[in-house]
């Protein structure tokens, strides 16, 4: 399965599946749904919920 991209819809922050989040703990190759679900935007705070799917 190919690794998917989602935006934040209140700052544009990207979280790539292929790349993770690091500084956040979230290591390179966790899938959106393995997020955990009181993860929040590094950026601006928003919640998982307000994150889209994209294609870039």
């Amino acid at each position: 399965m190919e690794f998917q991209t989602w935006m934040c819809l209140i700052c544009g922050s990207i979280y790539d599946e292929e790349q993770g989040l690091p500084e956040d703990g979230i290591a390179p190759g966790t899938r959106w749904s393995d997020v955990p679900i009181n993860w929040t935007c590094s950026d601006c705070g928003a919640r998982k919920d307000d994150f889209e799917m994209i294609a870039i």
